[in-house]
């Protein structure tokens, strides 16, 4: 058997390794499993980690050489993807693995359910059948979910309970569908959500009365494998750094645009940055004459602002689009708003035919409308949307290669889209409220650099990550309050949106580093670039080459890309 033979029987059997999971199978458009639930226990978990740890082996053997450039990186994206699952499905929180301290009934349950519900472009009868089926595996799955918790962390428990409080609502929309369609088997599946919904009653009586605990730190050298498992070859310490000066130099711009501002509207010129930020959003509310509904207005306005932006860089032939994407602009479900601070993009499942659809979800509410205001919805349909991770996870989706489409790269996609926030506003997309959005996008991009104190923190349990230059109470003995304070004081979020950032911190560790990662990797890299092309490229001929080079190379890490862009001759 050649090389490459061996490769492609290697990518096979990933793909069938990836999809086990019924989960992921939906997610990713993959069309097995789908009237199963996860296996939620622990042997399940060492059973993954071991076939995952196996198949790594394999990939590491392969002869490079032999393999074009493609395939060997391939091959080298494979094997951290494996060793990454190995190891997340396997590492403590104290002395119990951290799958037996993390109920997640309303995740495993919720999100198969919901993307049938909503995304699935097959018969509605197909879809209800895996719904139905999943309905019943539900007391089940319950049963060995409590078997694997042992002092689970209070946090997660509370997260668990108010997610799993909104199932029946979406069991009632599942029942409402059935009945509008004819389903055939719609009695079985009333007889399903009844002992689902029994169940989950029972489910939250035992997770309520279970001791908990407070810890929830994995210590320093689990965080320093996490971090390098997300293909990030920098230290904790490096990353600290980044985020001190990225919060000092984000604090000066965001002074400097206090006095312009000030200037402008007439305000008192020792206005705070915290009051000014109030004033803008009351400023720039959300109008809504038109639609008597302010969650509508709201919906209304993103929607108008996708189709803004779009025109805004075709005509200026910014981004290669591709012809069979779209995206769908919806109010977060709320067994997901626990998790889902202000907005979120499910993107395209990579391995479904047809039209790249990516969801994108706000988390509305009247606390939260300081969020979405018309300087806030430009920076989220941005960020999310087209050029941001719509854009690039729909192109991504379409690569040739099953490796990239399985490979979950958190630095590439947000440091691909918080570069974005900075670059539409540079080349004029907001026209004279410029300075205002501005503003609005640095006290947003703000929660980058706290992201990386916090999430170092969460992983390490050493408080002086939190320490970024930032004046506030770090004294907290309760991490959620320290990590909190801090949060606030460098952002203005409101509470409710600072209690769901921590929420999500807390569980996907290395995740919210990533975004301050990747944001100074992708702008490394673009300099680069700029350096190597000088006096060949430059001005708009660089962005669109550095674009689209970007999003044609598929998923992978930057420091892997910083390969693709090394064999295309456009950096040394």
């Amino acid at each position: 058997m050649t090389a490459r033979d061996s490769f492609d029987s290697l990518v096979r059997e990933l793909h069938d390794h990836r999809a086990r999971d019924p989960n992921r199978c939906v997610l990713m458009g993959i069309e097995r499993n789908l009237g199963e639930l996860p296996d939620p226990s622990l042997s399940a978990a060492t059973a993954r980690a071991q076939d995952a740890e196996a198949l790594r082996a394999r990939f590491s053997s392969l002869d490079r050489s032999a393999l074009g450039f493609d395939d060997a990186l391939d091959a080298d994206l494979a094997e951290l993807l494996l060793a990454g699952e190995a190891h997340d499905a396997t590492y403590p929180v104290g002395d119990r693995a951290q799958r037996a301290r993390m109920p997640r009934a309303g995740d495993d349950i919720g999100d198969g359910v919901f993307l049938l519900l909503a995304s699935d472009p097959r018969p509605e009868p197909d879809r209800l059948a895996d719904i139905t089926s999943r309905l019943e595996r539900i007391p089940d799955y319950l049963g060995e979910l409590e078997a694997r918790l042992d002092e689970p962390i209070a946090r997660w428990v509370a997260m668990d309970l108010e997610k799993i409080a909104e199932l029946p609502s979406l069991f009632a929309t599942v029942s409402e569908q059935a009945e509008a369609v004819g389903f055939a088997d719609r009695e079985r599946a009333a007889r399903a959500r009844e002992r689902a919904e029994v169940a989950l009653e029972r489910y939250a009586r035992a997770l309520r009365a279970m001791p908990t605990t407070s810890a929830l730190h994995v210590g320093e050298a689990t965080a320093r494998r996490i971090v390098e498992l997300r293909g990030i070859d920098r230290s904790l310490e490096e990353l600290h750094r980044w985020a001190r000066e990225f919060l000092a130099q984000t604090r000066e711009s965001i002074e400097a645009l206090r006095a312009e501002l000030a200037t402008k509207y007439a305000l008192d010129s020792k206005i705070s940055v915290a009051d000014l930020h109030r004033e803008l959003n009351r400023r720039f509310r959300v109008r809504v004459e038109d639609h008597g509904d302010i969650i509508e207005a709201v919906l209304s306005r993103y929607r108008a602002e996708r189709d803004r932006v779009l025109g805004f860089i075709s005509e200026r032939d910014l981004f290669p689009i591709p012809a069979d994407q779209d995206m769908s602009i919806l109010r977060t479900p709320g067994f997901m708003a626990p998790s889902i601070p202000a907005g979120a993009m499910m993107s395209p499942p990579p391995f479904r035919d047809g039209v790249k659809t990516s969801l994108i979800y706000l988390t509305l509410s009247e606390e939260l409308l300081d969020e979405h205001t018309e300087l806030g919805i430009p920076s989220m349909i941005v960020h999310e949307g087209i050029p941001g991770h719509h854009l690039q996870l729909a192109t991504a989706a379409g690569h040739p290669s099953v490796v990239r489409r399985h490979i979950d790269a958190s630095e590439q996609a947000e440091g691909w889209t918080t570069m974005l926030e900075e670059y539409m506003l540079d080349i004029g997309y907001m026209g004279e409220l410029t300075s205002e959005c501005r503003f609005a996008t640095y006290r947003e991009l703000s929660r980058i650099g706290a992201r990386v104190a916090i999430d170092l923190f969460f992983m390490t349990g050493e408080r002086g990550y939190l320490d970024v230059g930032v004046d506030c109470d770090l004294g907290s003995p309760d991490p959620f309050e320290a990590a909190g304070n801090l949060l606030a004081e460098v952002t203005g979020f409101v509470p409710e949106r600072v209690q769901a950032e921590l929420n999500w911190y807390s569980q996907e560790r290395g995740y919210p580093l990533c975004y301050l990662t990747g944001n100074r990797l992708v702008k490394e890299l673009k300099r680069d670039m700029a350096e190597t092309q000088k006096g060949r490229l430059d001005g708009l001929d660089l962005d669109r080459r550095f674009h689209e080079t970007y999003l044609t190379a598929g998923n992978m890490p930057v420091t892997y890309l910083r390969r693709v862009f090394r064999h295309q001759g456009l950096v040394r």
